[in-house]
């Protein structure tokens, strides 16, 4: 069985606050260490109602605090928004704090819209061109001091904090590939450039000090319970939430509904359906099925998992059972 990780965005779910999605991040991450899932990520986003995660860096402290051995990380870090100087003591200060723990996913987007993007003092014009140049800086950065180094990142220097390349296009593959960094891609959100995407890293990729081959991490959403009508139930969470993205309505993460019929066009069904193509949702052997299928086409070297759940109790169940799928994987395969 290849690892699995888990992608958090701290869910601000409808009728809490954002210190019980803070809260729940805590214990999500402390679950999935103790049922042996890789890593802990956590993502960018701003502006957003329903998502906690915003200050990253400082979730993911939080996170590391309440576990011992779970890998923490970013899925991602939205570079263009930051200055490479700025990241560079971040996780630095996060490695001195959980030594050989850390590590730092990189995107390109901005992780929310244009006017926040702007609030967040980005170049709009040059940021994402920049990104290449950006991500050299870090390394360099992270690295050994350099004899006569004018820029030095205290925390930073000498902490050698690994890099992942984050991306849903071909840009990041042909990118992640150049630099001979591991790449995962948010099939997620973005399933459309998955197989080529992949394809394109495995056959351009450049060895680096980091990483001696290709080493790619795919993403699913996954909703897993003890019945397949609960976990369909379970995901309208998540299919509301893309509807609400997609009208530019910003609200809190929705509790589930019975049925989704009244609340989507079929466009929307449609659209939605499409997006979330590769959502792993149903109970053990459901799940156990999809994953099966769904890994043998992608070769993946390992799965992180996002569990759009509004009930916490619920979150850490399907955590629980899609650790457990080891077994039944095998027979599906």
């Amino acid at each position: 069985m290849i690892p699995f990780s888990i992608l958090d965005l701290s869910p601000v779910a409808e009728g809490h606050s954002i210190s019980e999605a803070l809260a729940a991040s805590a214990l999500l991450a402390q679950k999935a260490e103790v049922f042996g899932y890789n890593r802990f990520w956590l993502a960018e986003h701003h502006g957003m109602p329903g998502i906690a995660s915003a200050a990253t860096a400082i979730v993911i402290a939080h996170v590391g605090a309440a576990t011992k051995r779970i890998r923490l990380g970013s899925g991602g870090i939205m570079l263009p928004n930051h200055s490479p100087l700025v990241v560079a003591e971040q996780f630095g200060t996060l490695e001195a704090l959980f030594p050989g723990r850390v590590e730092l996913g990189l995107g390109r987007a901005p992780g929310t819209d244009m006017r926040t993007a702007r609030a967040l003092r980005r170049n709009l014009e040059a940021g994402a061109d920049s990104f290449p140049h950006d991500i050299i800086e870090l390394q360099r950065l992270l690295g050994a001091a350099e004899p006569d180094q004018g820029l030095i990142a205290v925390p930073g220097v000498g902490s050698h904090v690994p890099l992942w390349l984050l991306g849903s296009s071909l840009y990041s593959a042909h990118l992640a590939a150049a630099l001979g960094l591991p790449y995962a891609f948010a099939s997620h959100f973005a399933p459309d450039s998955l197989m080529e995407a992949l394809e394109i890293y495995r056959e351009r990729f450049q060895p680096s000090a980091q990483l001696a081959k290709p080493y790619a991490m795919v993403g699913v959403m996954g909703v897993a319970a003890d019945t397949d009508a609960e976990a369909e139930r379970l995901f309208t969470s998540a299919q509301q939430q893309f509807i609400n993205l997609r009208r530019n309505v910003r609200t809190p993460f929705p509790k589930p509904v019975a049925s989704m019929d009244s609340l989507w066009s079929d466009m929307e069904r449609i659209g939605v359906e499409h997006t979330l193509r590769y959502a792993v949702v149903g109970s053990r052997q459901t799940a156990a099925a999809k994953l099966s299928a769904f890994l043998a086409d992608t070769g993946a070297d390992e799965l992180i998992i996002s569990m759009p759940v509004h009930d916490v109790e619920a979150r850490l169940r399907s955590v629980e059972l899609f650790a457990g799928l080891d077994s039944l994987m095998q027979q599906a395969a």
